[in-house]
């Protein structure tokens, strides 16, 4: 494009307020980008680099053309200037976003005149985006400068070197020379949704997030977390981490090949990110010492956790030799681990503890166990299902919404109360998943904010006036708690208030975690009774389900209360003939699980109990009833090994059969069948597994 001249004189006004002394130019020097460019000599750059009339940015010969800045953090905006050169824009909107892919308008241009205009706005967003509408002629749009305005988010982020410093029993951690406590929670989220919900963690107070991995995914998460002036602990995963049960057994003795590895690969993203301004410290495994049970016994194991914490001290050493600004330290689910970690990993600059119920017995840990180093929590909240008494079902009790939200806040006085040795917690979890373990650890499941959101945000900011927060429920009862009736209604009832007066909006959603492995929330089948009461619709499947009733208040907020209601065969009226009489079948497995699975065991009467066969087609089970019986109803209650297709048939004399039913859709759970029949034996012929398994009877109800 050729020059079109000088600049325009003229200066478009529409709200110029006067200068605030906090007030910043956050623009300049900043990287730009542009839907378009007209050559070479006319960059988006060329727009921020404070030149104002002799090196401009200009855009193709088009409409719908935009320019755009990172700021490189989320930041408080003010005003925006643009100064044109003779190709300006008549109409345009000025737009902000904290990830550069969804956008706000803060304010929309339109009757511009060119010059300079300088634009009053209110909002906030690490992108700040001119939006082109209309030109004001047949060129495209032509910025001398674009400046941007106002104030970073809240308290400048801390930079420079991380450091424990102090001595025994009055340690601090700094950034920088300045003092720091951590005041964080464990990250959940995707990395791609990090612009999303992080502008949210910074509302809370928090400083800082925990993660269990790092790798080359790992930098937009770095990224986003610095943009908002947040820290990030980078976990390193060693195995078996999670605790027992979880991750693979690895022999720390002897298995140099793996530990060079993982040596390898931790230094490797060391070296990527220590300079990252985000990084705070490193974190070398989670839980190992206490998972190292799931994997050896005696003498072993006492060698492989001196051997598994010998080599956390090497990475220790590893890391602080590509990495002397940033701190190490190891996390364990079990204080126990601690005299390993003083014995074999002298280089940890601190401890760390995951602990939820126990969290306040710590302090008495570390200060029985004669420790010289201080201690962050990295995981912590209420009290876990491994922590709870089992209720009336047999199953963990769940804590209510009540109850978790004291526990975050008694985590955070127990950490905050050994002064001088605990230095912060990254409290769990700033999670969105809405199943089992999500409603009962995350903060905001499907993202709704709980009572335990507030509780942390309290905590860590001081205050949550004015917040909307969400309904509470208390006295919540399921009735009949232990004898639901399978496919039959149970009730739920409870009390529920809104502090804030909202409307309220309910859902009912069971979890067949303890009857099926399902950790799923699935909506139920119910209805309002009134009165704070819920007819519910029980599960085909028998045995121990989580009923949760959902209240949400329309503002983001809701209250989530659980309980656990058993699920039984529906009664039959009349007399179970085959009650302990001769029960005979063509297999049974002698020892598998819960086994030895005899026959008898399918008409003993009992739920706990079960027949099972061989893991092949055909079988059969049958009952001698003694003599000639009136039959008129079948009740099959399957273990999850079901039939698909079966043959009802019943016998005089246990030689000739007659079918008198026939399924090729059977799906497991309770089958009632209706028969109208005399005779002595009944026989379950079964021609089609539904699962790889074999067939499996709890009971083979036959009634009179």
């Amino acid at each position: 494009m050729l020059a079109l001249g000088a600049l325009v004189a003229s200066s478009l006004a529409l709200t110029a307020p006067p200068a605030q002394a906090a007030e910043t130019l956050l623009s300049q020097g900043k990287p730009a980008t542009a839907s378009s460019q007209e050559g070479d000599g006319y960059a988006p750059s060329a727009a921020v680099d404070g030149d104002l009339t002799g090196t401009r940015w200009a855009s193709r010969w088009s409409d719908a053309e935009w320019f755009q800045v990172d700021l490189g953090r989320r930041s408080d905006l003010s005003r925006i200037v643009l100064s044109w050169e003779a190709a300006y824009g008549k109409s345009y909107q000025l737009q902000a976003s904290d990830d550069g892919t969804d956008w706000r308008t803060l304010k929309s241009v339109t009757g511009g005149d060119g010059g300079t205009d300088e634009v009053a706005v209110t909002g906030s967003g690490r992108y700040v985006r001119m939006l082109g509408t209309e030109r004001s002629g047949g060129y495209g749009y032509s910025l001398w400068e674009f400046q941007v305005y106002g104030t970073t988010d809240g308290t400048p982020p801390a930079t420079g070197a991380v450091e424990v410093t102090g001595s025994q029993g009055n340690w601090q951690l700094t950034v920088g020379g300045q003092p720091y406590t951590v005041k964080g929670l464990t990250w959940g989220p995707a990395i791609a949704d990090a612009p999303k919900y992080l502008p949210d963690v910074k509302s809370m107070g928090v400083n800082t997030i925990r993660t269990w991995g790092t790798d080359g995914g790992t930098k937009p998460l770095l990224d986003s977390a610095a943009a908002h002036g947040i820290k990030v602990v980078n976990g390193f995963w060693l195995q078996p981490g999670g605790g027992p049960g979880s991750g693979g057994c690895v022999d720390y003795v002897t298995d140099t090949a793996y530990k060079n590895t993982m040596l390898t690969e931790f230094a490797r993203w060391v070296e990527a990110y220590r300079s990252h301004p985000a990084t705070l410290m490193w974190n070398v495994g989670n839980e190992s010492v206490l998972g190292l049970q799931n994997c050896y016994g005696g003498t072993e194991l006492e060698a492989q956790r001196n051997a598994y914490t010998g080599f956390v001290n090497e990475v220790a050493k590893k890391i602080h030799s590509i990495d002397p600004d940033h701190p190490v330290t190891s996390t364990d689910a079990w204080t126990g681990a601690w005299p390993y970690y003083q014995r074999n990993a002298p280089d940890l600059d601190l401890y760390s503890m995951n602990s939820y119920g126990a969290i306040c017995e710590v302090r008495e840990d570390w200060e029985a166990g004669g420790y010289t180093k201080p201690y962050i929590i990295t995981e912590g909240g209420p009290a876990g299902e491994w922590e709870v008494p089992d209720d009336a079902n047999g199953v963990p009790d769940e804590p209510t919404d009540v109850r978790k939200a004291q526990g975050y806040a008694d985590a955070w006085d127990c950490v905050t109360g050994h002064r001088g040795v605990a230095l912060g917690a990254t409290l769990f979890h700033y999670g969105v998943e809405h199943d089992f373990g999500g409603v009962w650890f995350n903060l905001l499941p499907d993202g709704l904010k709980r009572l335990s959101y507030y509780a942390v945000k309290e905590a860590y900011s001081g205050s949550t006036a004015g917040d909307n927060t969400p309904p509470v429920i208390t006295n919540m009862a399921v009735s009949p708690a232990s004898s639901a009736p399978a496919g039959g209604e149970f009730t739920v009832r409870a009390d529920v208030r809104d502090p804030d007066g909202d409307p309220i909006a309910y859902k009912v959603l069971l979890s067949g975690n303890y009857a099926n492995g399902d950790k799923r929330l699935v909506e139920a089948r119910w209805r309002a009774t009134g009165n704070g009461t819920f007819a519910v619709t029980a599960p085909e499947k028998l045995g121990v389900w989580k009923v949760y009733l959902q209240a949400e208040d329309g503002r983001g907020n809701a209250g989530i209360e659980t309980k656990s209601v058993k699920v039984v065969a529906p009664p039959v009226t009349g007399t179970n003939v085959a009650l302990n009489k001769p029960t005979t079948a063509s297999s049974f497995q002698p020892s598998y699980g819960d086994c030895p699975c005899e026959p008898a065991k399918a008409t003993d009467g009992r739920s706990d109990t079960r027949w099972a066969s061989d893991w092949s087609d055909p079988q059969w089970i049958q009952v001698d009833l003694g003599a000639a019986t009136t039959i008129r109803k079948l009740q099959l209650v399957w273990d999850p090994a079901y039939a698909k297709s079966y043959d009802v048939q019943v016998s005089d004399n246990g030689t000739t059969w007659r079918t008198v039913h026939t399924t090729a859709s059977g799906n497991g759970d309770v089958d009632t069948i209706d028969l109208a029949e005399t005779a002595r034996y009944v026989r379950l012929h079964l021609t089609a597994r539904g699962t790889g398994w074999g067939y499996s009877l709890h009971e083979f109800g036959i009634y009179g």
